[in-house]
């Protein structure tokens, strides 16, 4: 966690990308115009515009890629002998492992390229961040919750008189303008609606007429109180719609939820339990992925919303900073005896 720590977090100015749809994506443009990173894209078919980019690939190659269990080389034609059949990391386990490489080996490893202004010896990222801050100043700037808002997937919806309907879930809440025009003429005066993937227990609608966000909840989230993602949703509603009952189907789903969920949680008895109790490979896939999603880091959004008008909240307590605050002020002479010779 030292290591962790000490690595740098940098605020770019400008962004160079290529044509890979992963980078024009609209959160990642979202993200960016919120943040005011200039985007540049890269002719196409020309790698040497990014030429350190592309380096820094082959890098990760050589140091790090080619120790991997079921490394296949640059293509298919150096691929080694039966791959399938060695015990190979998932991605997660594989994201995981290069994460802590970057923390615990390149940060800390001395390159070429990074030479110390005043004694030219080599540096290590770490080390020449500490020496550019130490000229250049230092200010930590913490994300809020409201960012993590606004870098969340959006859609736009009408407020209703019993709130929004999304995905065939009522989310509601008091305070909310119902059957208002938000006043976005683009968007036919409808409102903008942010959504978590992995926790659909709740939304957030911008507060066109003022600032900040009301918060729905999702009217039956008293019916499943475990973690919910909205892969967990479809299955549900799959299974419920094949039942006989004369419950809407949203209170069907959320009963089959409740009980999918609870069957994972308690885990697996002592006995050989009935088979209409037990959990079918699909149902296993579908509970892991929704544990995996609920263990992802997300910041506490505890906001309380606007209230019935709109006004702003007093935000007074809002520019405090709290007493177990992980990151202080960048101190530029305290680093810098950690390099000098």
């Amino acid at each position: 966690m030292r290591l962790a720590a000490a690595k740098p977090a940098i605020y770019p100015e400008t962004i160079v990308y290529d044509q890979g749809k992963v980078y024009v994506s609209a959160t990642f443009v979202q993200a960016c115009r919120r943040l005011g990173i200039s985007l540049q894209p890269a002719p196409p078919g020309t790698p040497t515009y990014k030429g350190v980019i592309e380096r820094t690939f082959g890098s990760i190659n050589t140091l790090f890629c080619q120790y991997v269990v079921g490394y296949v080389g640059r293509d298919t034609t150096r691929r080694g002998a039966r791959i399938a059949e060695k015990p190979l990391w998932s991605l997660a386990q594989l994201q995981d492992l290069f994460d802590e490489w970057v923390i615990a080996g390149w940060q800390s490893r001395p390159h070429d390229e990074l030479a110390s202004p005043d004694t030219g010896r080599r540096l290590s990222p770490n080390e020449m961040y500490a020496t550019l801050a130490a000229a250049a100043g230092y200010v930590p700037v913490m994300l809020r919750g409201d960012d993590y808002l606004e870098l969340l997937p959006t859609f736009w919806a009408t407020l209703n008189d019993y709130g929004v309907r999304w995905a065939g879930r009522v989310y509601n809440t008091r305070g909310l303008p119902r059957r208002q025009p938000s006043g976005v003429t683009a968007q036919k005066n409808k409102w903008q609606v942010a959504y978590d993937e992995y926790d659909i227990t709740r939304i957030w609608v911008r507060n066109h007429h003022g600032t900040g966000w009301f918060t729905l909840d999702w009217t039956h989230r008293a019916m499943v109180n475990a973690p919910l993602a909205d892969f967990t949703w479809r299955h549900a509603r799959r299974k419920a719609a094949t039942m006989d009952s004369t419950e809407p189907l949203e209170t069907r789903t959320a009963r089959v939820l409740d009980d999918l969920l609870r069957r994972a949680g308690h885990g697996p008895p002592d006995q050989p339990p009935p088979s209409s109790t037990t959990l079918t490979p699909e149902e296993r896939r579908v509970v892991s992925r929704t544990r995996a999603g609920a263990a992802a880091h997300r910041p506490t959004l505890d906001d309380p919303p606007p209230d019935d008008h709109g006004e702003e909240q007093d935000d007074d307590t809002s520019t405090e900073t709290p007493s177990d605050a992980p990151f202080g002020a960048f101190d530029a002479a305290d680093h810098a005896q950690r390099w000098l010779p």
